[in-house]
């Protein structure tokens, strides 16, 4: 059933209220009506007004990332695959517990909702999770494809952000973060390659990069090499809250290698 044009006018003010850009899609469709897709994407109530007063059918969509809200999509693709494993393994983590508000999408999966963030987009195709933020959007309630609406599931209590390099590391780890325990002995690295080799990663690999950098250099215990491959992240554009979240996850790794190594040989 599709909603009342009145309803989506209404949601759409709301959405824009709390400081969320939205713009309209093709009635029925995921693909934006307006000139430059997203880009157009607005909290001016009286461009809203103008868009669903000469395209009352449309349906709505929020851009993501800063201001808007971050998304985690969880693909339902019948006989091939959904996330719903993935979704499963990040919950028993905790990583879900500053979703605002989750959304069941027409497909069967859904959309998690957290705080916006300038994080990049981001996918895990082989896991059916798909990260909406910097550069992309999503179509929201009450908007409906196939003659199914997406609608409001659930409301959780403590809203919060998902940090997205932390999910891909853990859903689906890179062999050579993850490839044994820690060194028993401090290896020495060359901070100054390091941080070159961190400067130059492309955009989409930053947070990995730099997550496999700082395991590095927080091995090797050299005084500077993590300021060193700090500063050559906030060179290639990240955030100093990734930069930090990233060192500091990285950290927990190497000690959590360390205390498995020693309990390993406290066991022989």
């Amino acid at each position: 059933m599709t909603a009342h044009p009145d309803q989506v006018l209404r949601r759409a003010l709301a959405y824009a209220s709390y400081g969320w850009p939205v713009f309209p899609c093709w009635p029925c469709s995921k693909e934006p009506a307006t000139r430059h897709g997203f880009l157009d994407a607005t909290t001016d109530p009286d461009q809203i007004r103008h868009w669903w007063c000469y395209k009352p059918g449309a349906n709505l969509a929020i851009a993501t990332g800063l201001p808007g809200p971050d998304v985690l999509d969880v693909d339902q693709r019948g006989e091939a695959g959904n996330g719903f494993a993935a979704l499963r393994r990040l919950r028993r983590e905790g990583l879900l517990d500053g979703a605002a508000a989750i959304v069941a999408t027409p497909s069967g999966g859904l959309h998690a909702y957290f705080a916006g963030s300038t994080q990049p987009s981001g996918r895990l195709p082989n896991h059916h999770l798909d990260f909406k933020a910097r550069g992309g959007y999503v179509v929201a309630p009450p908007s409906q494809v196939g003659g199914r609406r997406y609608r409001l599931a659930a409301l959780p209590a403590r809203p919060g952000g998902l940090d997205w390099a932390v999910v891909a590391r853990l859903v689906e780890p890179e062999p050579h973060i993850h490839a044994g325990p820690a060194p028993r002995a401090k290896t020495s690295v060359d901070p100054d390659r390091l941080a070159i080799w961190v400067e130059r990663l492309p955009e989409g690999n930053r947070n990995s990069g730099l997550f496999w950098a700082a395991c590095r250099a927080a091995e090797s215990g050299q005084r500077g090499t993590l300021d060193d491959i700090a500063a050559a992240a906030a060179r290639t554009g990240l955030t100093s809250r990734e930069i930090t979240r990233t060192i500091a996850s990285a950290r927990r790794e190497v000690r959590r290698g360390n205390a498995q190594h020693l309990e390993r040989e406290a066991m022989r």
